[in-house]
């Protein structure tokens, strides 16, 4: 049986909506004054058409989020160095720390709105564990580095939106401040040895 395609005003809808999410995060000092409402107002669809296409809140921001993410998870699984495969892993991980990073300052609102929405724990979201898993892999392949996993989960830390939040936000950090100290932060992580060297 051929797949069905989603009519054209699903598609113009969906569009509609995510588009206006967007710029409604964008300009929102807090993600939670941002509401269904507010985006089915913006999008000019009903409420119900917007509960029926993304099933609640979370699921909008989502889907929200993971359109954002597609070009940096497309230079990941297929792009060129220093992003995509076949780069070596002491230039790829940095690589892939910047991209995540850049992404939530430019997406602050909604990676926050994601990590504080994904249940109790920002640790269980699916994009978390795509992270966390490519990474591990990665400082999995450099000589004398143990406890990958651990590491991987320090490392994603520091790219985490409520600090992103907190040092762009609050302390007024600016971004390529905060991308030198990741990047720093993230030399020294490689740089280390279990013997201290």
């Amino acid at each position: 049986m051929p797949e069905r395609r989603p009519r054209k005003d699903a598609v113009r809808n969906r569009k509609a909506v995510l588009t206006a999410a967007d710029a409604l995060f964008a300009r929102s000092a807090s993600p939670d004054e941002v509401t269904m409402a507010d985006v089915a107002a913006a999008a000019g669809v009903g409420k119900g058409t917007l509960f029926r296409a993304f099933g609640d809140r979370t699921g909008l921001i989502r889907a929200l989020y993971q359109a954002r993410l597609e070009p940096i998870r497309n230079a990941v699984e297929a792009g060129p160095p220093p992003l995509g495969p076949g780069t070596p892993p002491l230039e790829r991980i940095p690589a892939l720390l910047d991209a995540i990073l850049r992404f939530k300052l430019d997406n602050r609102g909604l990676a926050l709105a994601l990590e504080e929405t994904s249940g109790t724990s920002p640790y269980q979201a699916e994009h978390y564990a795509a992270w966390h898993n490519l990474l591990q892999n990665l400082l999995e392949q450099v000589p004398g580095l143990t406890d990958t996993g651990f590491t991987a989960h320090a490392l994603l830390a520091a790219t985490r939106a409520d600090l992103v939040e907190h040092l762009a936000g609050r302390e007024r950090v600016p971004p390529e401040t905060l991308r030198a100290y990741l990047a720093g932060f993230t030399a020294t992580i490689l740089r280390s040895r279990p013997d201290g060297r």
